[in-house]
């Protein structure tokens, strides 16, 4: 699809058309903060304070201007954050690594074990994920990876970490439960706030009917849901899963030593075995929203910045 005809289609939507024009005029707006302000209109409605930032997600959009450590780049590169993760909770947490390619060319598919997935190391949208090799759509496959490895997923967020990742394609073995090995794995992430994970955020059945819900470090069931408008709740809260004391604990030696006033630490918990999934600070770049609308209020007061008063 060329850009006109994108041009056309997206004329039917305004909202659509908006913020293609901003994706495609993005490179070019170089103050962060003017694109932070025009993409948070162009979703929220409504103006950005960048002075005094006081719900959940105006404290993202001010940490993306203003918590900048080099290291973080390290943490959301999708191979270099499993070293990271590994040298803190260690080697037997991390799915292993098949192979890092630098261009699509260099995936020999021959090589490739019949269930794995593959995914770039810099962005959120190059994943693939193959569950029977003879049936896998190579010359798609190679499309979308190229597609994603041109992109700087910066310029569309400007979420700081990933500006100086370098683009990559990182093969992974296929991870599945051995009851269930057809379905979505249950995400565990855990919202962390200045170095504590506070709450988990439990994903579920994302293909079929996702639910979301949040429980506390005590594994009590809590009234909001959220990031994105659908988000509802499993019809029942569900029982603790095996070694989640674990989790939590893994996720605060992580985020302690991140030193984030907000960071997300992921985890798979596949027939009682952990597995670390990713580092995130930005969960939906920031621009999700909690219900009921108060917890948008409480969980920004949990992030503490310095921000005037």
């Amino acid at each position: 699809m060329n850009i006109i005809h994108k041009i056309i289609v997206h004329f039917k939507n305004p909202l659509k058309l908006k913020e293609f024009i901003l994706y495609r005029f993005a490179p070019f707006i170089k103050n962060d903060a003017t694109f932070l302000k025009l993409k948070w209109k162009l979703y929220m409605d409504t103006p950005l304070d960048l002075e005094r930032p006081r719900t959940f997600s105006e404290k993202l959009q001010w940490l993306k201007l203003h918590n900048h450590r080099s290291e973080y780049s390290c943490m959301v590169d999708k191979a270099e954050a499993k070293k990271y993760a590994a040298s803190i909770i260690g080697e037997e947490y991390i799915n292993p690594t098949i192979s890092v390619y630098d261009r699509v060319e260099d995936i020999d598919f021959n090589k490739l074990p019949q269930q794995f997935v593959l995914k770039c190391t810099h962005d959120s949208a190059g994943l693939v994920i193959c569950r029977d090799k003879d049936k896998l759509d190579v010359v798609a496959t190679k499309r979308k990876l190229t597609s994603s490895l041109k992109r700087n997923f910066f310029w569309q967020t400007r979420e700081w970490p990933y500006k100086n990742v370098k683009p990559r394609i990182i093969a992974e073995p296929l991870l599945v439960e051995k009851q269930k090995p057809n379905s979505d794995l249950t995400d565990y992430k855990f919202y962390c706030f200045n170095g504590r994970a506070e709450y988990c955020q439990v994903i579920a059945d994302r293909s079929t009917n996702e639910t979301i819900d949040f429980y506390d470090r005590q594994w009590r069931h809590q009234p909001f849901v959220g990031l994105v408008s659908f988000a509802q709740n499993a019809p029942q809260a569900q029982n603790a899963p095996h070694n989640y004391s674990l989790m939590v604990d893994m996720a605060d030696k992580i985020a302690t030593d991140i030193r984030s006033p907000f960071v997300r630490i992921d985890f798979y918990n596949i027939d009682g075995r952990i597995y670390f999934g990713e580092v995130t600070f930005f969960p939906l770049s920031g621009r999700g929203l909690f219900r009921p609308q108060e917890w948008n209020d409480r969980l920004g007061d949990m992030i503490k910045i310095d921000a005037k008063a």
